[in-house]
Parts: structure tokens; sequence; C-alpha cells
């Protein structure tokens, strides 16, 4: 009898060890699950910019799915990097897309040595990604505008933009680099794809020749009309990521909120505002 009742019990917890694991990979859990559970893993840095930077409310809004092809526009050290390469999972794929090998240079405070190190870092991406916790085979690649595959292009779901359009834009009368960044983002995506976007926002009443990009800030409607010249259709607009105490002067750049606080008098000041006022906007490519 008491074989019987522990045969019972050991079968008891069995079954219940299976459902457990077939939720964990997969079978009843959604995507928001999987996105949650990958947000409460990144470590205490990445969580403290939450309050933010909002990545599940921002993702959700622009419908990034599992299973989804990616691109994420100069992608850096990797901060949403970590959220997506794990998220759009092994059925998926993620490119890194940096500048214009060319763009470097016309920053002027970059010696050659740095410059080799931003145009080789495109091929680092990969490997990068694989070092992410829940990123193991994923597919990754790294790229850069000039550059990319022709058989990219037409083949991805989506492409993320967080925070890197200021910098196209500052040299665009010079060099042509957002209408080439545009015209590359647009070839990348298949018909109904989407451009995901999060900026720095500049006040609409703000000149002209301040919110050109140069001191991180555009302006929305700017950037709703460059997109839709270059082919693209404004599908949704969220304040997720929204800041309205950031409110620059003509003298101020982005750069002196956190984290980076450069050039702030009053770096307590700075805190208490927080990180940029931010535009989010979903372009679908017609």
């Amino acid at each position: 009898m008491k074989t019987f009742k522990n045969l019972v019990i050991s079968s008891a917890l069995l079954a219940f060890s299976s459902i457990a694991l077939s939720a964990h990979h997969g079978g009843g859990h959604s995507a928001s699950d999987d996105l949650a559970m990958i947000l409460d893993s990144q470590d205490d840095k990445a969580k403290a910019r939450y309050k933010y930077r909002h990545p599940k409310e921002t993702l959700d809004f622009f419908g990034l799915k599992p299973g989804m092809k990616i691109a994420e526009l100069l992608p850096g050290g990797g901060w949403y990097t970590k959220i997506l390469a794990p998220y759009v999972g092994k059925k998926g794929a993620i490119y890194g897309v940096n500048y214009a090998d060319s763009m470097w240079p016309m920053f002027g405070m970059f010696d050659e040595e740095t410059v080799a190190k931003r145009v080789a870092s495109s091929s680092k991406f990969s490997g990068m990604v694989a070092g992410f916790p829940g990123a193991e085979g994923v597919m990754a690649d790294g790229t850069a505008i000039g550059r990319i595959p022709d058989k990219l292009n037409g083949s991805l779901d989506m492409v993320v933009i967080i925070r890197g359009l200021h910098n196209l834009n500052r040299f665009e009368e010079k060099a042509g680099t957002m209408t080439d960044a545009l015209k590359a983002i647009n070839s990348l995506l298949k018909t109904g794809g989407v451009a995901a976007v999060v900026q720095h926002r500049a006040p609409e009443s703000a000149a002209d020749a301040w919110a050109n990009g140069s001191m991180g800030y555009l302006k929305q409607s700017y950037v709703v009309s460059i997109f839709e010249k270059a082919g693209f259709e404004l599908a949704g607009t969220s304040e997720v990521n929204a800041n309205p105490n950031d409110k620059p002067s003509a003298e101020e750049f982005v750069w002196r909120l956190p984290p980076t606080l450069a050039g702030s008098g009053d770096k307590a000041a700075a805190t208490k505002i927080g990180e940029s006022d931010r535009m989010t906007l979903r372009f679908v490519k017609k």
C-alpha cells in the first residue's frame, strides 16, 4: 500500500513538472510573458533605466513578436539588443546595422584608431549577441549602411531605431546620411514591415537650426515628414517615452541629462528632470 501511495504521489509530481516545463517552453505561455521574463532577467543597472525607457510598453506598441526577423540600427553596447535577441529567439533573426563607415570621421572627435574600431564593431555583432543570456543560437549578423548584403533586402519584419536618427540628420546636408539611411531601412523591410522609432524630441517651437540633430533633438513633425517622403506611412504614435519635464533651451543639448550628465552645471537638477523627452513612432512600409 505504501509503495502504491508513493507511486501515485510520484506520478502526480511528474505530471505537474511536465505541465510547468511545457509552460516554460511555450505551452500556454504568451509572448508577453516571454518578454516579461527577459526583462526580469536583466541586471540591476539595466533595470534602473526601465522607468525612462519603458522597454515592454515600447516593444508591445511596435508589435514585436518572437520569430520575427529584425534589424537594430546602431546597436552600440547592446542595451536593447540584450532584450531583442532572446525575444525574437531561434526562429527569428537580428541584424545590427551600424552607421556608414564614412560617417564616423565626420564627428571630428574620433582619432583613426577609434574610427577603425567603430567600423570593425559591425563584424563583432554576432559574437556580442551570442554572449547575451538567452540569445545563444539566435541568428545574428552585423553590417553597416552602404554595405548591407542584397540578400537581406525585402526580408525583414521590423527595423528598430532607438535614439539613432539625430546623428544621421546632423550630417544630412553635408553627406546625405539621413537620406541614405532611410533608403536602406525601406529596402530591408518587407512590404508592410515596421520602422520602429524612439527619438529625443525637440519642442515644435524650437528653431530648425537648433533641432537639426546636432544637439541630439529632432522635431516629431520633421521625423514624420522625412519618413513619409521615404515611402513610409505613420501607423501610430505613443507617449510612453514622453517626459514633460525635459524643456531644453536654445543653449542646451540632450547629453546634459542622465545618464551622461555632460556639461550639467547642476547635476542634481538634471537628474531630477530624468532622461529626455522622446517621441515613439510606428511607421509601416507601403
